[in-house]
């Protein structure tokens, strides 16, 4: 066929398509026409490269079709524009989602901490078992306290950072395994329990608790975060529920990877705040309060803001256009 006739018969029929691929919203109605349009011009243009080869009014169709393609298969959103949805949306919906599994594990890790402490502190035995007398006592006079001012606060501070980051991220990573977050939280628990029983046998319990408070009420926190969500991807493999346990652990690790991801700030946050607060000669109250100003406004993100993204129908996970469309289940 010669491509003028063509041109001359399909105009009208090309010109609606290019006006229904500039337009910004599409009804039913002109969704349906505008694939039905897609259809024929596609053909069109077939049939102008069979007859014709490459012609000016090839050309131009086949903008024609690529922008109603992107018109009917959407494109991904900016850059600019996905970075405000992830830490308004993404972020807390994940982080609200975690709200009662870091609740419990909070209270967990309080109970083995203080159970540890007591047992530790409690029994000679024990509290030799960690190291002479003379060590015990320089860790609990000296050595403790001067952690955290040995080293610059700027180094100390991205060195407690980036550790404390890397654990939060290899709870969530490694979760699927259901050992490792339990695993990291026990250390963790364990940790601070053997900690506070040598300070406390020294009649210095007072001041683990005033040099733990202030960095450490938003980075366990954190860390508790991470453990639950770790959790969450290990039970999305245990009971996948009506989906295929692919599909289940997919969904659960891309919104709950986000969570490590944010875990970076609020650690970044807290090891500032153990980099440059806990060792100074700042009132107790003051430095404390940081501390606590700090937790506040993580729960606030978490519970606040997670709680209304997860209104707007928020699970953390990506757009149906960057993880595909999910298969439907019946139940």
């Amino acid at each position: 066929m010669d491509a003028d006739a063509l041109t001359a018969a399909r105009r009208e029929e090309w010109a609606r398509l290019d006006e229904l691929g500039r337009r910004r919203r599409l009804d039913g109605r002109q969704a349906d026409e505008l694939v039905t349009r897609y259809r024929a011009a596609s053909a069109d243009l077939a049939e102008l490269k069979t007859s014709a080869g490459r012609t000016r009014e090839g050309d131009y169709l086949s903008t024609l079709l690529s922008r109603a393609r992107l018109r009917l298969t959407g494109t991904q959103d900016n850059v600019l524009r996905q970075i405000p949805r992830f830490f308004v949306l993404q972020l807390p919906a994940a982080l609200y989602r975690l709200r009662y599994t870091t609740l419990v594990i909070a209270a967990l890790f309080v109970v083995v901490a203080a159970l540890v402490a007591t047992w530790v502190a409690g029994d000679p035995v024990a509290l030799a078992a960690m190291g002479s007398a003379a060590q015990l006592e320089h860790y609990a006079e000296n050595e403790f306290t001067q952690y955290y001012s040995e080293n610059p606060a700027a180094v100390f501070a991205g060195t407690v950072w980036t550790n404390n980051a890397w654990i939060a991220a290899q709870c969530v990573m490694f979760g699927i395994t259901g050992l490792w977050p339990v695993m990291v939280l026990m250390q963790n628990a364990i940790g601070v329990g053997t900690a506070a029983a040598v300070l406390f046998a020294h009649g210095r319990g007072d001041v683990f608790l005033l040099y733990i408070a202030p960095h450490g009420l938003l980075e366990l926190t954190s860390i508790f975060v991470a453990g639950a969500a770790g959790l969450h991807i290990f039970w999305a493999w245990v009971a996948p529920g009506a989906r295929g346990r692919g599909e289940a652990l997919a969904a659960a690790g891309r919104s709950l990877a986000t969570v490590a991801i944010g875990l970076v700030f609020a650690l970044a946050l807290s090891g500032l705040i153990e980099g440059f607060v806990t060792a100074q000669p700042w009132p107790w109250a003051l430095k404390i309060g940081i501390g606590a100003a700090a937790l506040a406004a993580f729960l606030a993100y978490m519970l606040l803001l997670g709680r209304r993204a997860q209104r707007r129908g928020e699970t953390g996970d990506l757009t149906e256009y960057e993880s595909g469309t999910p298969r439907l289940v019946a139940g």
